[in-house]
């Protein structure tokens, strides 16, 4: 567990779209769960990544899915309504400290970089990116086709960072839980938050 206390708590959104690579929210919702620094998590997850989610760790609906990907009930963990355009995370007013959507779609991307915000993830992105918080968008695609690439260019051009989900092999992880766990470690790191059992190369 993250043991230095930041003197103000985080807020962070998370949210999950319909790409392969369920495992990587697991692991970024456990350790931000585990983080003393965050206080709260807005959980966001589409239609799209509950058929993911079902088929690649089992878990089917929505009810009910943050305790099953973290093993246990959370008070810090607060999912939100993908449909529900008027959350919080909605509002500039409401104080996010920074998002991640972990995995990130090509057509979540496509949407966030053209400004289309339909529903509650894409316009929580749009606020991130209007206030100037930090907008991580772990894209998951291969092979990238030109509108992919032109895709990424305006969501960085418009200040989110574009953080493939390529995992590191340099530290060699036992299981796919490490793989995705050092891949967490990095994109915390990323927004302020690193954390310790993160893998540092010493050359």
């Amino acid at each position: 567990m993250q043991t230095t206390m930041e003197t103000t708590p985080r807020t962070i959104t998370v949210a999950v779209t319909g790409a392969s690579g369920s495992v990587f929210a697991r692991e970024m919702l456990r350790a931000l769960e585990a983080d003393e620094r965050v206080q709260t998590v807005n959980f966001v997850v589409s239609e799209n990544a509950l058929r993911v989610i079902a088929e690649e760790l089992g878990f089917s609906g929505r009810n009910d899915l943050a305790a099953n990907l973290l093993g246990k009930t959370s008070i810090k963990v607060k999912t939100q309504n993908n449909n529900d355009i008027g959350a919080n995370i909605a509002s500039g007013s409401y104080p996010t400290d920074a998002m991640v959507v972990i995995p990130c779609s090509m057509g979540t991307l496509a949407k966030i970089a053209n400004g289309i915000a339909s529903q509650l993830i894409e316009r929580a992105a749009d606020v991130c990116l209007k206030e100037k918080k930090p907008l991580v968008l772990c894209v998951r695609e291969t092979p990238l086709n030109k509108i992919h690439l032109r895709n990424m260019s305006l969501a960085a051009d418009a200040g989110a960072t574009i953080y493939p989900l390529i995992p590191t092999f340099y530290n060699h992880p036992e299981s796919f839980d490490q793989v995705a766990r050092e891949f967490v470690n990095r994109v915390l790191k990323h927004i302020g938050l690193p954390q310790d059992d993160a893998y540092v190369w010493k050359g």
